[in-house]
C-alpha cells in the first residue's frame, strides 16, 4: 500500500462512534502505517436524532497526548477535528478550532440549512438533482465566510444517503457547481479530501469522485490528504489502494499530511 497515513478517523470522542482510539491505532499499525490523525466530530447545535457532536475537547486532548507518547517510535499520532460548518456559526467554529493546538482540521458540510442529508427526509419532495445542488450551494456559502480548516471534507458527501445513492450524480452533471467550489478552495489556499467511505455504502466511487479530483489537480490544486472516515477500527485505510489508483491516474504525484496545519507532501511511490 502506497498511501501510510489515515487522516479521517473517528472515536468514541464523536457522537456516531463507540471506538477506542488505541484499537484504531493498532490496527494501523498491523497495516504498516506511518501516521493516524484523529479527527473527532465538532457539529455546534446538531439537534437530529437525540445525537451529541459536541467535542470535549480537553478529555479529547489528554487521551490522544497519553497515546501519542506510548506508541511514539511505532507510528505518529496527530490530533486533528472534523468541524461541520454552516455560515451562522462561523465566529463560534472559528473561537473552538483556536483554543487548542490541533494538527490538522477538516472542514465539512454535514447540514444544509438545518437539514442533515443523512436522513432520508432531506430527499423527500424533490428530485435528487434539486438535493444535490442546494448541498453545493450550501458549501460555497461557507466557504464565503468561514476559512480555519486546512481541507475540505468528501465534497459530494451527499451522494452517500441518496436513495438512489450516486445513480443520478455525475461530476458532469454538476460541473459548473464543484468547478466553482474547486477554484474557491484553490484561491483560499486551502486543500480537499479524498474520502473512502462510499465504498462501505456500496458506491463506486469515494468522496469526491475521481472526475472531480482530476479536475481539482488541472485547476492547480495540490493539497489533497486521504481518509477512511472509519468510526470502526476494522475501516481503518479501507480502500487505500483504489484511492492511490485514482490520485495517480489524476496527474497526482503525492499525498498531503498535516501536522502543526502545516503541509507536508509524500510521494505515492514512497
Amino acid at each position: 500500500m502506497s498511501i501510510l497515513s489515515d487522516f479521517h478517523l473517528h472515536t468514541r470522542f464523536s457522537g456516531d462512534s463507540t471506538e477506542e482510539p488505541e484499537n484504531v491505532i493498532n490496527r494501523a499499525i498491523d497495516l504498516g502505517l506511518s501516521s493516524v490523525c484523529f479527527t473527532d466530530h465538532q457539529d455546534f447545535d446538531y439537534d437530529f436524532d437525540d445525537l451529541c457532536f459536541d467535542l470535549d475537547a480537553e478529555s479529547y486532548f489528554a487521551c490522544m497526548r497519553e497515546l501519542k507518547e506510548k506508541y511514539r517510535g511505532q507510528i505518529k499520532v496527530l490530533i486533528g477535528v472534523e468541524t461541520g460548518i454552516e455560515p451562522y456559526l462561523a465566529q463560534r467554529l472559528n473561537t473552538f478550532v483556536n483554543e487548542n493546538p490541533y494538527d490538522f482540521v477538516i472542514g465539512s458540510s454535514h447540514i444544509v440549512h438545518r437539514q442533515d442529508p443523512y436522513f432520508p427526509r432531506y430527499f423527500q419532495g424533490r428530485t435528487d438533482k434539486e438535493a444535490f445542488e442546494e448541498y453545493f450551494q450550501s458549501i460555497l456559502e461557507n466557504l464565503k465566510v468561514y476559512d480555519n480548516f486546512d481541507v475540505y471534507g468528501h465534497l459530494d458527501y451527499v451522494v452517500r444517503y441518496c436513495k438512489n445513492k450516486d445513480k443520478n450524480y455525475s461530476y458532469s452533471a454538476f460541473k459548473d457547481y464543484i468547478d466553482e467550489i474547486l477554484k474557491k478552495i484553490i484561491a483560499m489556499g486551502k486543500g480537499i479530501e479524498i474520502n473512502s467511505a462510499p465504498y462501505k455504502y456500496g458506491l463506486e466511487n469515494p468522496n469526491p469522485v475521481p472526475e472531480a479530483v482530476k479536475r481539482y489537480r488541472e485547476l492547480g490544486g495540490e493539497i489533497i490528504t486521504v481518509g477512511s472516515d472509519a468510526h470502526q477500527c476494522r475501516y481503518v485505510a479501507s480502500g487505500f489502494d483504489r484511492i492511490c489508483e485514482i490520485l495517480k491516474s489524476s496527474g497526482f504525484k503525492y499525498y498531503t499530511v498535516f501536522e502543526n496545519r502545516k503541509p507536508t507532501f509524500v510521494s505515492l511511490d514512497k
